[in-house]
């Protein structure tokens, strides 16, 4: 995968290459300073992947994160972390603090080309084809699937598509997130972020902030909070919890 790193801080850029080629193989195409030279940049070159600041002169990398082709990967690197939430809402793939630890961004790497893997693989071709009380019909190279909604452990929105994780696997097809929550039921399935539905049986923990599932963290919309904490804990609005 090629990738850039976009910061206001020379320190912070070269610290961050450094610890990307300690752990990943990934081409380094270039650096910057700023958010319009990279997205100069990336008009000319082909990028899949941003390790990107937030709090920059010029363009935020919020703002540039909004900005940037549906193709092209984005981990944040920033030490704010309140704007986590919102970097989700911009279909990133991570957000890491600063210092950035080594082991968090070997993941986040990880998860960048899984992901990058899934959306090269004729996605479009994917689709939806019915839905019952008990389980979708995907249509994937020529082939129907059969995927049991009790089996569905979270859905999350990626880019113009969404991934169902189920036990077994990693399905990805063209589809809203919006959509594909009209089609299961809400007797299993609850919206917890922009990104992110979640199946109520497999959660096992929450706080303010997050949903813990086996083996992963969800993150907690603020919109989609007073609900959820309902949806567990009665006309509980405000719980008394981290």
């Amino acid at each position: 995968m090629n990738c850039i790193i976009v910061d206001d801080e020379p320190l912070a850029r070269d610290e961050m290459h450094a610890l990307i080629k300690d752990v990943s193989d990934l081409d380094m195409l270039g650096k910057f300073s700023n958010a319009p030279a990279a997205l100069d940049f990336i008009s000319t070159n082909e990028v899949d992947l941003i390790f990107l600041d937030i709090q920059m002169p010029m363009v935020t990398g919020l703002e540039f994160a909004a900005q940037i082709p549906n193709q092209v990967l984005t981990i944040f690197t920033t030490a704010y972390p309140q704007y986590a939430l919102k970097s989700y809402e911009l279909d990133a793939i991570d957000y890491l603090l600063k210092p950035v630890d080594k082991s968090r961004l070997e993941k986040a790497i990880h998860k960048a080309e899984i992901y990058k893997t899934l959306l090269s693989h004729a996605t479009e071709k994917n689709t939806i084809e019915a839905n019952t009380e008990q389980y979708l019909i995907v249509k994937s190279d020529r082939r129907f699937y059969r995927i049991n909604f009790e089996d569905i452990r979270f859905i999350e929105g990626l880019k113009d598509y969404v991934v169902i994780y189920t036990k077994s696997q990693k399905l990805i097809t063209a589809m809203n997130l919006k959509a594909i929550h009209q089609k299961i039921p809400s007797g299993i399935f609850v919206r917890v972020s922009k990104s992110y539905v979640v199946n109520k049986k497999y959660v096992e923990s929450f706080d303010h902030h997050t949903i813990y599932l086996t083996d992963n963290e969800i993150p907690l919309g603020e919109v989609y909070k007073n609900d959820f904490f309902k949806e567990y804990l009665g006309n509980v609005s405000n719980p008394d919890i981290p």
